[in-house]
């Protein structure tokens, strides 16, 4: 055996310690800058461009920084309106090998619809995206639930529950491929499969890290069961405790609990409230947000005023939880999430190149102050 063929086994004998495993007890990623508009609908002209080159910077930023993970959106239709938002994206495969390839700290995950991909093609790219990143990388774990991009694929949007149990034979064929070496048939409701055998595998020991994003029960349950972390939408921030108690003993093991979220932050909380009104009230897309607000509803009558609050929350977020104020107030937020028993957030800004310093010289080290996260 060669000295090359001695440093290689050593190089690979197991996954590297990646941030995700490190030890700020509130870990942060950026969330959404592979589409445009990122997370809002605002016609603001400093609005966001998903362009590969503005992807490739915020990442790098984010990763000097010390954040932890970038986190993309699978979308293939926008929503309409002048924006469109989302309706320009990077597909999250490519895009997450794209960025692992220039960085070297910053876990990259890819966001998968699990009914659009065939498992073993899926479990091949995820393979070659770990071995680029040196075990940087991470699957984001959609049974889906938009039925036009569903109907462009000509592909089945199944019963609500039905969905979690079709991710359940994918991600369980996935893991296979991932960690077994001898071939290996598949016989189950949605997939009968001979000889499966896939090289190389992962990179190192162990596989990538899983991570499910899914707020019903069935989809948290799907979670539990089978994802190292749950992604999951804080509606309401007070009942977060309760929620994520029960999710852990569902679990029944350690499992990882992240929400998403969208920073507005100024020096001020006067200046924070009038960014806010411009992005919202001034330069919002309405007519988007009314047809994500149908999307969202399901066909179900609500409230006016409640409508109106759901609208404003889409433009601003696209639903995420509001994380808005000034240094101070967005800390202490962060805070109230970490004693909460959120492990971190996936969070969107207007616009990520040119909100990020801001944020990382002022929000950062309130948070370090605050015991939420280590130095640089």
């Amino acid at each position: 055996m060669t000295s090359v063929d001695s440093r290689e086994r050593a190089r690979t004998a197991s996954r590297r310690d990646h941030r995700m495993h490190g030890g700020n007890r509130f870990k942060l990623g950026l969330f959404g800058l592979n589409c445009s508009n990122g997370l809002t609908m605002t016609k603001a002209p400093e609005r966001w461009e998903a362009s590969w080159e503005n992807n490739l910077k915020a990442a790098k930023m984010s990763e000097a920084a010390g954040l932890e993970f970038i986190l993309p959106v699978a979308r293939w239709h926008g929503y309409r309106g002048e924006t469109d938002s989302e309706g320009t994206s990077l597909e999250t495969l490519t895009w997450a090998t794209g960025l692992l390839a220039a960085t070297n700290d910053l876990v990259a995950f890819g966001t998968v619809h699990v009914p659009l991909i065939n498992p073993i093609f899926a479990a091949k790219q995820c393979i070659t995206a770990d071995r680029i990143g040196q075990g940087r990388f991470g699957l984001n774990i959609v049974s889906g639930w938009n039925a036009g991009e569903f109907d462009m694929f000509g592909a089945q949007l199944l019963e609500h529950d039905e969905r979690y149990a079709y991710s359940e034979e994918w991600s369980t064929i996935v893991k296979r491929v991932w960690n077994e070496h001898e071939p290996f048939d598949f016989a189950g409701k949605y997939f009968n499969l001979k000889g499966v055998m896939i090289k190389p595998k992962p990179y190192g020991e162990g596989r990538p890290l899983l991570l499910s994003a899914g707020s019903s029960r069935a989809g948290r349950a799907f979670a539990a069961r089978h994802a190292d972390c749950l992604f999951m939408v804080a509606v309401d921030a007070e009942t977060l405790p309760q929620e994520i108690a029960a999710l852990r003993e569902q679990a029944g093991r350690p499992i990882g609990v992240y929400a998403s979220g969208h920073v507005i932050c100024r020096r001020t909380e006067k200046e924070t409230q009038d960014y806010y009104h411009y992005i919202v009230h001034e330069m919002g897309d309405w007519d988007a947000a009314e047809h994500m607000a149908d999307i969202r509803r399901g066909g179900q009558s609500v409230s006016a005023e409640w409508l109106q609050q759901m609208k404003a929350r889409l433009i601003s977020g696209t639903g995420t939880l509001p994380m808005i104020g000034d240094p101070d107030t967005v800390a202490n937020k962060f805070k109230f999430l970490c004693d909460a028993g959120l492990n971190g957030m996936a969070f969107g800004l207007v616009n990520y190149i040119d909100d990020f310093p801001f944020f990382s010289t002022e929000v950062l080290p309130r948070m370090e102050r605050l015991g939420l996260r280590g130095a640089m």
